[in-house]
């Protein structure tokens, strides 16, 4: 093959779509042939406990889907395995390519990835160039009046709002240029089993969401029966099958609650970007001080959604049978984990972590320490959800709960795992306890 066939590269990660992608609409720009890549990272893959993971199966999924656009123009996007700092070092012997494109990647580990991947490509005299496009705002382009980054959400939301309105977001038409992507190179590819994963029945919600939803979500979000209450986008934005950019002009002039939701996301993509060390610690480290019981039996309780607190249990039960929980349901588990059981914030995250089809460091982080009270703007620690008036009021007719855990329609209801009162007032004196240390 010759090397003179590819003059760059394109390296797919979170932004697993053609249309409005920023990084590579600048690569086809150049109007020189384009060699689309993923690669499956084994930085990242061997950590995962689960061979059916559903979210390997979806980037699979999305890549093949890729793959049959780009038929028509007799191209495809290569799939690799491995480190990527030793598979570019391969792929530029082969090809002798003079740029590498990608978008940015804000989390620690993409940033010291594309730190190495940058100095290996550049000592081959290949520079890496990225853009922003998994977010309207990158950290550091929403600062308080001192050039500070802020750590509380609601003047963070506003100054967004002006940063945003103020320029204007566009589109990057990637999708009109794909013929100059390079043509009949024999596709480098991969099934699931290459790559250690099995395939299992899943299902994905659709990438688009509607008008009816957006306009009535502030007064649906909160009852988790309500099959059109939410727009179910998170695995679509976290792996970027959909475009930021596109989203917020949907949205922009219907529903602020809506809108105030993706400012949150870029919130917590900010804080973990500035204070990487929330993934070990908690953001107001007082709170590290606080003497967890982490009961092993109880933790098994939580996970398998037998607590005996109703809308605790079919969360749970949701979540393992289908890899989502309804954003109302994810705050009062979260809640009863943390504060009426007493374990960790810290087991619950890497709990949901292998569980969610939408996972996201940032936000699983960033809601993780806002329920148990140590984040940068979470709940006061003396706010204790009441999983038994949470229900009456968002789950009423238990509509949810029934679908996920049947038992609680009879007679005879399932044993407390704690009594409320009792947890509550435990979780007041110890969180009390641990801040007073400090």
């Amino acid at each position: 093959m010759s090397s003179k066939v590819v003059d760059s590269v394109f390296w797919f990660r979170r932004d697993l779509r053609l249309e409005d992608n920023h990084g590579l609409f600048n690569a086809l720009s150049e109007n020189k042939p384009v060699l689309p890549i993923f690669i499956f990272d084994t930085n990242i893959l061997l950590d995962l406990l689960d061979r059916g993971d559903k979210r390997v199966q979806f980037i699979y999924q999305e890549l093949t889907a890729i793959n049959e656009r780009l038929k028509k123009y007799d191209s495809a996007i290569h799939c690799f395995y491995g480190d990527p700092v030793q598979i570019f070092r391969k792929l530029h012997k082969e090809f002798d390519f003079k740029a590498l494109y990608a978008n940015e990647d804000y989390e620690p580990y993409g940033q010291e990835r594309d730190k190495q991947v940058a100095l290996a490509m550049l000592a081959d005299g290949v520079k890496l160039n990225l853009f922003k496009d998994h977010v309207l705002c990158r950290p550091g382009e929403v600062l308080k009046d001192n050039q500070t980054p802020y750590t509380i959400y609601t003047p963070y939301m506003k100054k967004w709002k002006e940063v945003v309105l103020s320029s204007k977001p566009g589109h990057f038409p990637s999708e009109r240029l794909l013929d100059r992507f390079v043509k009949n190179i024999p596709k480098h590819n991969l099934d699931l089993k290459e790559i250690g994963f099995e395939e299992q029945p899943a299902h994905y919600p659709s990438r688009t969401v509607t008008e009816e939803v957006i306009k009535h979500y502030s007064g649906t979000r909160n009852f988790p029966a309500q099959v059109k209450g939410t727009s179910h986008l998170g695995i679509h934005l976290r792996f970027g099958t959909i475009s930021i950019r596109r989203l917020y002009h949907q949205v922009e002039s219907f529903e602020t609650t809506f809108l105030n939701e993706l400012i949150w996301r870029e919130f917590f993509i900010q804080i973990l970007f500035f204070h990487p060390r929330v993934i070990h610690s908690s953001f107001k480290p007082a709170y590290d001080q606080i003497q967890w019981r982490n009961d092993p039996k109880e933790f098994k309780a939580w996970c398998t959604g037998k607590t005996g607190y109703a809308m605790v249990d079919a969360g749970m039960r949701e979540l393992n049978a289908t890899g989502f929980m309804h954003n109302r349901v994810r705050m009062v588990t979260a809640s009863f984990l943390c504060k009426h059981l007493l374990i960790d914030w810290r087991w619950g995250e890497a709990y949901f972590a292998g569980k969610l089809l939408d996972y996201d460091l940032a936000s699983n982080n960033g809601n993780w320490q806002w329920a148990a009270g140590t984040g940068c703007d979470a709940a006061p620690y003396f706010r204790i959800f009441n999983p038994h008036e949470q229900l009456k009021k968002f789950d009423p007719q238990l509509e949810y709960v029934l679908k996920w855990a049947p038992e609680y329609g009879e007679i005879k209801l399932p044993p407390l795992l704690v009594d409320h009162a009792e947890a509550r007032a435990r979780a007041l004196a110890v969180y009390g306890q641990g801040l007073k240390s400090n």
